[in-house]
């Protein structure tokens, strides 16, 4: 569609600029219900006047629903800081007085293709704020709501009789409060709109993300966090027909709305979906039109990663539509276009809510026969045939993405008995069977999706995530139905266990995710643990490298408390601990000195200005929500003041350089025996700054083709790796391979870091092989590089070690397949 470009603000700005009333963003062509509260007379400000702390805002959504017969709320559980996750459900007072049947019918339209979807309300799911410093969401939440609640006229009428609201206020209430109180406890009594203010300059880590700094906004697929949870569950529920989803981008932008770059669009995703998108464009062009707003549409944004909100529901028979305003970061900032005022931003986000609205509304038989139409083809051109995954040796692992499918509805079997396939055995309790001839099989498609070759080189986001090689287990794709066992409806975690009682020692495998939580605990228990270097064979079990023995001889607890400690470990972190009766083994005996023995580990991890949010906010999870580990983060404002000797392993995310200072404490640390990890580039710091000596290797730019000014920054982004997976070799004898059984790894890269592999193979224990993707996007001058370099390195620096990661272990929670690298590398990094 054409853009039409209009004046869009006054070009000069005062402080009665901010002195807005509610009138200022509503309609004025109906009226309104007096018996409804204004935000004002509930939080004591107008709307845009100061930013709306989470707590004013659930103070205000409880109110509407307590006032107005048309909103009801619910409270779907809470955010890592403890903080309520409202959906208010908006409609007609009949509506809601037969709500569950129409849910049911509107789910069974989805199942039953003879049912008449002519006269079923429209199901509008419009979230708020994912990014908790893009405000202007949240903040319209409290006019769109009060419109819903109060707005009177027959159109009003008619679209709550013909429309299911489905309405989260905020997508990501931890950081809309940290971004809520920056912008408020900076905010002048005179407003400055000057771009230097310190308002409009965050201290890390910055409002964007949730508690542990991830960006919800790719947790749609993957639903790790608690908020993704809650609202997976909400719109599975439901299945609504059209998900909004509201952000800020960049000060000097205006507005835009979806369709993306098409080009850009997953191949998965169905032509109609794109033309409806496009078509409901009109209806924002319009009421943008109207205020003389700018917008524009299809130049940029992609709807290819389904982790993202505006593009999860395309895969799911549903619209999504991404909304971009361009942004305050306050409450006024100058800006190309003139003075950028934190009410105008809302108000064009509250435009574009209701005209989702009103073009769910006109549109309203169309958007609900497309989605039927959706689950009938879903339903018919599914294959009498089944995936299945697991890992014989990982019980966890296996599980965890047996969770996410049904988180997702999607219908998840037992391995009926044993089975190897590919080479690959399949393990009943250990494995799970997908079959592809049910309704959600085109999410279930998009999930383990492998794809090499697009139509465009550039991506908003990753361009790959198949689950299986993130989640580190074994695959087959077209296995017959007859290998499939019982429907799992309720999933449970396999138990750990202590074989027996022993007075001699304990054996735990160290393939289970899990088993770093439990060494943790032991060693925090100061408890004496050791480590094979090598396999064995005890009694009739055989133990792989990495294999962690606890004697029973010569510890704090005797033979009956550590017996007890280690069944509570056990059960609590989902493992197998066999007793012995006999330190013989076939191959090293437990005495031997190829046993080593295991420091109680106190890690540390630099943060602040410098270090990568997202990454470290990865490190931070990992380590405090799955494995129970105390983590010290140390804040680059006062590192060097700090004495790091108690620390056994210091990390550092992805960073550039952290000075000289710092350079010369770590040093000295190392050189006493520490072990330092950097991930990315980090690691090229490290190698400058003579920590360790690696080769980098590069793209040569002159081998690229030359390219038009217009397109020049097509040429640079083609050679960005956004996010793809690349296949490694391993030696499962380095410590760094511990617990894993297979010779082949699969990583995550989204960086174009390549380090030359050494002369000596024992020195590349993890080794790209020469046709190294598996599945996403890489330039050909990239492929060729990549070929043979290795990801990991280790090299002693004094008594110490320092650990580099050209690639991210811990990507956004869900690659469980590498994150045991990192464990390894903390708790074994001294035998590198």
């Amino acid at each position: 569609m054409k853009k039409l470009l209009l004046f869009l603000l006054l070009t000069s700005f005062s402080v009665s600029a901010q002195e807005v009333d509610l009138s200022y963003y509503l309609p004025q062509d109906v009226t309104y219900n007096q018996n409804i509260p204004t935000p004002k007379s509930i939080i004591g400000h107008e709307v845009g006047e100061w930013h709306i702390t989470h707590d004013k805002l659930v103070t205000y959504m409880k109110a509407l629903a307590a006032s107005s017969d048309r909103i009801s709320v619910e409270d779907r559980g809470k955010t890592y800081e403890d903080r309520p996750l409202l959906l208010l459900t908006i409609t007609s007072p009949d509506n809601h007085q037969n709500l569950e049947n129409i849910r049911k019918n509107h789910i069974e339209a989805t199942n039953n293709n003879s049912v008449d979807v002519s006269k079923n309300p429209i199901v509008v799911y419009q979230g708020f704020s994912i990014h908790g410093n893009e405000p202007s969401g949240s903040n319209a939440a409290l006019a769109v709501a009060y419109y819903l609640a109060a707005a009177q006229g027959a159109a009003v009428d008619d679209l709550l009789n013909n429309t299911v609201v489905l309405f989260d206020p905020s997508l990501n209430p931890d950081g809309l409060q940290r971004f809520a109180y920056w912008a408020n406890t900076n905010r002048s009594k005179n407003i400055n709109p000057d771009p230097n203010d310190r308002e409009y300059s965050e201290i890390w880590p910055r409002g964007r993300t949730n508690h542990y700094q991830f960006d919800m906004n790719r947790d749609w697929l993957p639903v790790q966090l608690p908020e993704s949870k809650a609202r997976i569950a909400s719109f599975h529920k439901w299945l609504p027909n059209i998900l909004t989803d509201h952000h800020e981008m960049g000060s000097n932008s205006s507005f835009f709305f979806q369709p993306g770059i098409p080009s850009r669009t997953n191949p998965l995703t169905p032509q109609m979906n794109q033309d409806l998108t496009k078509e409901i464009g009109t209806y924002h062009a319009k009421a943008l039109d109207k205020i003389g707003s700018l917008y524009y549409s299809e130049e940029s944004f992609d709807d290819f990663y389904y982790g993202k909100g505006s593009t999860f529901p395309d895969i799911n028979g549903g619209i999504g539509i991404l909304f971009e305003q361009g942004s305050s970061r306050g409450h006024a900032q100058e800006t190309i276009n003139g003075v950028l005022t934190f009410p105008f931003t809302i108000r064009n986000q509250f435009t574009a809510a209701l005209s989702t609205l009103e073009a769910g509304r006109k549109m309203r038989t169309k958007i609900l026969q497309y989605q039927q139409d959706f689950y009938k083809e879903s339903r018919n051109t599914g294959i009498n045939k089944a995936i299945v995954f697991g890992d014989e040796k990982d019980a966890a692992k296996s599980y965890h993405l047996a969770e996410v499918l049904k988180r997702h509805q999607i219908k998840i079997h037992n391995v009926k008995d044993n089975f190897t396939q590919n080479g690959k055995t399949f393990k009943k309790g250990y494995s799970y069977v997908v079959p592809m001839n049910q309704k959600n099989h085109r999410l279930v498609k998009a999930m383990f999706d492998v794809r090499t070759t697009f139509k465009d080189s550039l991506f908003y986001d990753v361009s790959a995530w198949t689950f299986n090689h993130a989640f580190g287990v074994d695959f087959a794709e077209n296995i017959a139905l007859s290998k499939a066992g019982n429907e799992i409806l309720d999933l449970k975690m396999k138990e750990g266990v202590v074989s027996f009682k022993s007075d001699y020692g304990y054996l735990m495998a160290w393939n289970e995710y899990y088993t770093p939580k439990a060494l943790n605990a032991i060693l925090q228990k100061d408890l004496r643990a050791k480590v094979s270097m090598k396999n064995f064979k005890n009694g009739n079990n055989s133990y792989d490298y990495g294999t962690i023995f606890i004697p029973v001889q010569n510890q704090e607890l005797n033979a009956l408390e550590l017996f007890q400690f280690l069944q509570k470990i056990a059960q609590e972190s989902h493992v197998s601990i066999n007793g012995v009766t006999t330190g013989l083994n076939d191959g090293i005996d437990l005495g031997s000195n190829n046993f080593s023995n295991i420091k109680k580990q106190k890690v540390a991890m630099l943060v602040g200005d410098g270090i990568a949010g997202n990454d470290s906010g990865e490190i931070w999870h990992l380590l405090d929500q799955r494995f129970d580990m105390a983590l010290t983060r140390l804040d680059m404002r006062y590192f060097t003041r700090v004495d790091i000797s108690k620390y056994t392993t210091i990390v550092v995310p992805s960073s550039y350089n952290l000075g000289k200072p710092a350079e010369e404490k770590l040093s000295t640390w190392v050189k006493n025996g520490g072990i330092l990890i950097g991930y990315k580039n980090t690691a090229r710091w490290l190698s400058s700054s003579k920590f360790i000596d690696v080769t980098f290797d590069k793209v040569k730019t002159d081998t690229i083709k030359a390219v038009s000014f217009e397109n020049k920054s097509l040429r640079s982004g083609a050679q960005v790796i956004g996010g793809a997976i690349f296949e490694a070799n391993v030696d499962r004898s380095h410590p760094i391979n511990f617990g894993y059984k297979n010779e082949k790894l699969a990583l995550f890269r989204n960086s174009t870091l390549f380090i030359k592999a050494d002369k000596r193979s024992y020195n590349n224990p993890i080794q790209y092989t020469s046709n190294p993707l598996l599945s996403g996007y890489i330039s050909k001058e990239n492929a060729n590089v990549i070929k043979n370099t290795v990801p990991f390195k280790v090299q002693r620096m004094g008594s110490g070690r320092v650990i580099i990661f050209t690639d991210n272990t811990n990507f956004r929670a869900f690659w469980y397949g590498t994150n045991k690298l990192l464990m390894n590398a903390i708790f074994f990094g001294d035998k590198m």
